[in-house]
């Protein structure tokens, strides 16, 4: 077998091999960044609509404990009334029996 000319191995060898390889380590790197925004994107997105389901539960679970406290306040004014009522009815009920 004739020997190998160094040169012609660079030229006809190694240069094709390392510039397919840059291009590989390249496109590799190229495909992982946008695989990495499209994932940044997409998680955002998700966050976000997270984030807007937690307010809008927190902003329903604040409307009825409201409404319980309303109904709790109105419960105690119409005891409060009724045991008034129920004060003057006794206070007439003893002035009628004298």
């Amino acid at each position: 077998m004739p020997p190998v000319d160094p040169l012609w191995w660079i030229t006809a060898i190694e240069i094709p091999v390392l510039s397919g390889l840059f291009w590989l380590v390249w496109r590799a790197r190229n495909d992982a960044a946008a695989a990495t925004e499209d994932l940044r994107r997409t998680v955002e997105i998700v966050r976000l609509q997270a984030r807007e389901d937690v307010s809008a539960f927190k902003l329903e679970v604040a409307k009825g404990y409201a409404s319980t406290a309303s109904v709790a306040a109105l419960e105690r004014r119409l005891t409060d009334h009724l045991l008034r009522i129920e004060a003057k009815l006794d206070l007439r009920n003893l002035e009628n029996a004298d």
